[in-house]
Order: structure tokens, then sequence, then C-alpha cells
């Protein structure tokens, strides 16, 4: 294992990052005897995106990370693109002489022959080892469709309504599905979305699943993730939009009209997300991990010898709401064990002006807090502050809108569209609103309302900025509680 650099400028603390050099979407998250695994497009020789790999990960509780040797590497069938994996529990494969094991599928991209054109197939690589070493499988590809440019992405699940493998996989514009006894024979069994929801850019890394709502497990719904590449027009750049509906093995429906929306984060910096696979039933959760990053940027950020972390895992989780069934995001519950010094304060009524928060400061932060109406028009924090920087997490009472302001986060001259403020709807609920935010070397990531609402955003400050400010404007604001956590680096 080589050694990171734990004090390098804007290195994570408690967030996944590569030990060197460039990252993005995470891959093949799987858990199996005891280990959460997670594999991650990587190029291992720059620190912009290059020739893809499968670089490697694994962890007891998803806070902690153990870095591996590279997983999967470019061969004669192409470059390692974004997949998934799975435990192949009852060795339909028979890659494991009848036991269990470790099978990835991922995209091998290349050109086709004598031609410029981008060819992308899937294929398979299976572990004995607990996936320490993989070999790929000799009939590879598994999977192709040259009338299709972008085919990419496969994310497969074993769907126990049918007894059958299914891949669902991006295909431009809308995603494909598939079903597999084997995971090596396919068969085209739908596809959806060609008028469905944003198409904002070409469509990448979907993900399918089936949750309860509201913890009722007699009421179940599917949902469909599927990430928006950066496409010039749009000034969001890469986003990641959902769908919920009902699929019988075969045909995904969705629940609501095709000109609706439903976005997972409102931020700019949580794209190409997907779950766990294989997560024991016992436990029960459903874990979601994105890139913490945007294509309008994603290499030219401020670092130095690595670029990219992860968000922090959230668990999903639907609830029914007066708009329709909606995804609830929550930081997993195993993030409260790097909570270190903590803060508190109750009943207070906050004045423009003043500073309660005058004497705390710091740059690895958990914050809750819950605030109730009163003549403000603007209330919320100022994180990472100094003479000259801050970013701004508020609400706006006339808008009923939480946002990010980061014009003045610290470094943001790389690139033109990073200063941005934006912003999502965000009800009071008893006239009271709720945050959590999570603050770390070089973002932030707020929870409105238990979760209702998410966003996620890089920041570059300096690393003396660490003031911290609870403000109001327009009037007093009450303070119904609030709680600071210091965190401890998880690296």
């Amino acid at each position: 294992m080589t050694y990171i650099n734990m004090i390098e400028k804007f290195r994570p603390q408690f967030h996944f990052s590569p030990e060197a050099n460039w990252m993005n979407d995470p891959n093949g998250m799987v858990y199996y005897e005891g280990e959460y695994h997670l594999f991650y497009q990587y190029h291992p020789f720059g620190t912009t995106w290059g020739p893809m790999h499968w670089g490697h990960a694994v962890s007891k509780d998803l806070i902690h990370w153990d870095h591996l040797p590279i997983a999967l590497a470019p061969d004669e069938l192409g470059t390692i693109f974004s997949g998934s994996a799975v435990v192949d529990w009852n060795d339909t494969t028979g890659f494991f002489n009848g036991e269990s094991g470790l099978v990835a599928i991922f995209t091998h991209a290349d050109n086709y022959p004598d031609s410029d054109r981008p060819r992308q197939r899937q294929s398979l690589a299976y572990s004995t080892d607990n996936g320490r070493t993989w070999n790929k499988y000799d009939g590879n590809p598994v999977l192709e469709e040259e009338s299709i440019t972008d085919f990419r992405d496969p994310k497969v699940f074993w769907h126990k309504e049918t007894n059958k493998w299914i891949m669902i996989l991006a295909a431009g514009n809308h995603v494909r599905l598939y079903t597999s006894q084997d995971l090596k024979t396919w068969a085209f069994a739908s596809e959806f979305g060609k008028e469905a929801g944003s198409h904002a850019g070409v469509w990448e890394c979907p993900d399918l699943f089936k949750l309860p709502v509201n913890g009722n497990p007699n009421h179940n719904k599917w949902v469909m993730i599927v990430s928006i590449g950066n496409d010039s027009p749009y000034v969001e750049g890469s986003r990641t939009q959902y769908y919920i509906g009902d699929f019988d093995g075969l045909t995904f429906t969705n629940d609501y009209s095709n000109d609706t929306i439903l976005w997972l984060d409102y931020g700019r910096d949580n794209y190409a997300g997907v779950t766990w696979s294989d997560i024991p039933n016992e436990d029960g959760r459903r874990i979601f991990l994105g890139w913490m990053s945007n294509w309008k940027y994603a290499n030219e950020t401020p670092t130095v010898s690595w670029r990219s972390a992860m968000t922090i895992p959230r668990e999903l989780t639907l609830t029914e709401s007066s708009d329709g069934v909606r995804i609830i995001q929550n930081p997993i519950s195993e993030l409260e064990k790097i909570r270190q010094e903590k803060y508190s304060w109750d009943e207070l009524m906050i004045k423009p002006n003043e500073n309660i928060l005058s004497n705390v400061s710091g740059d690895q932060l958990e914050i809750i807090a819950e605030f109730e109406l009163e003549s403000s028009t603007e209330f919320g924090f100022k994180l990472r502050k100094s003479d000259s920087e801050e970013t701004i997490i508020g609400y706006d009472a006339a808008e009923n809108s939480l946002f990010v302001n980061r014009i003045k986060s610290g470094m943001t001259d790389f690139n033109g569209y990073f200063p941005c403020t934006h912003s999502a709807p965000l009800s009071i609920n008893n006239n009271r609103v709720r945050m959590r935010i999570f603050v770390d070397w070089s973002s932030v990531e707020i929870f409105g309302n238990n979760g209702e609402i998410v966003i996620t955003d890089q920041i570059f400050p300096d690393s003396a900025s660490k003031g911290l400010e609870l403000y109001t404007k327009g009037g007093n604001v009450k303070l119904v509680s609030l709680l600071i956590f210091q965190l401890e680096s998880t690296i």
C-alpha cells in the first residue's frame, strides 16, 4: 500500500479519493464476505482523464478504505469503462466450481477496425479470491450492438421473481434492458426513456432497484437512476435524474408523465452514482455513492497529484409526498462514528449582524440545524470563511428554496462554470426548515428537511479559511436547535 499525503492541499479527510492520479465514476460496487468493494474509473498515469482502468479499494464500514492494486487493465479488446459487479451465489456462470464468487460486468471501449468510430461492448471478468485478482472471460465480449455508438455502463442484478439476471445499459438517449440465465448469453427485453425525463446530454450509468415506500414491505416501487453527461448548451453540466415506477422482469413502466424530471441532487458535483449490490438482507439498506465532480470542469480542478473524490455514501429510501413518491437521501449511520468535539445551542433568536459561532471554526464538520421562520427573508451558514472567502448555505424564505453560493468559496477561476449560485425547492414543514451539512477540505454536502433535497458541491478554499457564521437577513429567525461536530480524518 502506498502512502497517501493526508495533508495535501484540498485532500478530502472523510471522503474517498484515489492515492494518486485521475479518478471518475464509481464502478463494481458490491458487498461480499464482510467487505464493501469500490472499483472506480482510473487513469494511473496522469491527473486528467485517459485510458481507463478499474481502480480498487475495500472497506469494512464504508468510511475507512484500504487501497488495492488495479483490478482491470486495458487489453486487446480495449480500455475498461464503467460497469458493475455481482455475487454469483449459485455459480450460474460455472466460473466457481459450484461455489460463489464475484463477477464484474463492464464495457470494453475501443474503435471499430479502420475507423475513428467508438466501439463499446460488454464483457466479463471473475474473481475466485474475494476480488484480489481477476480473470477475464475467454468469451468476451458477451454483448454488442453495432447500431448504437454510446452503449455502455452495464448494471446487473438478480431478479428473483423471474429467476434471471437483468442488465440495464445506457444506450445514447435511452436505456436498454436485457436478461440472462448465466451472465454470458443475453437477450434483449425492452428499452425505456427516449421521450422521458431530461435529455440534456448523453445518458450514462443507469441503475435499477426496488425499495419499499414509507418502509412498508407490502408497498414497493422500482427506482431507475440515470446520469446525464455534459452538453455545452446546459450550464449545469453533469447531473443525475431518477424515475419511479414498476418493473416486471422485462419492462420498466414510469409512474409519471414523460415531462416529469426528478433530480437526485441539485448541486453541481454528484454524477455517475450507483448503488451497492448484494448488501445482506439483515442490513437491508440501499446505499448510493456518486462521483463528486462535473464534466464541465473535472479535468481542471486545482488539485496537484490526484484528482476527484466520491460523495459520502447515502442511504436511499422512498417516501410518499404530496407530489407522489420521492427518493429520500441520508448520510449512512456509520459516519456518526467519526464525530469528535460537539457544540450545541437551543432555542435562540438569531438577529442580523450577530454571529453566535464567532468562536467556532473548522474544515471537517457536521452541522445539524433546525430553524423556525420569523421575520427573516434569508438565513443560514457561511462556511470555510475568512476575510476574502466564504461558502454560503442558505434558505430563501421568499422563494422557499435552499441554496449554495460558492462564488467566493476559494479558488474558482480555473473554469468559468465553477463560481455560481444554485438552489433547490424546499418547502417549510410546520414553519420549520432543517439542514444537515457535511464540510470537508474541498466539499460541502447539504441534506434539506431530513434528506428531501440534497445539494453537493466542491469548493477549494485556502486551508486557513476555517471560520463559521450563522447569519440572517431582513429580520430574525429562531434557532430551534444546532449541533456542530468536529469530524476525524478517515485516511
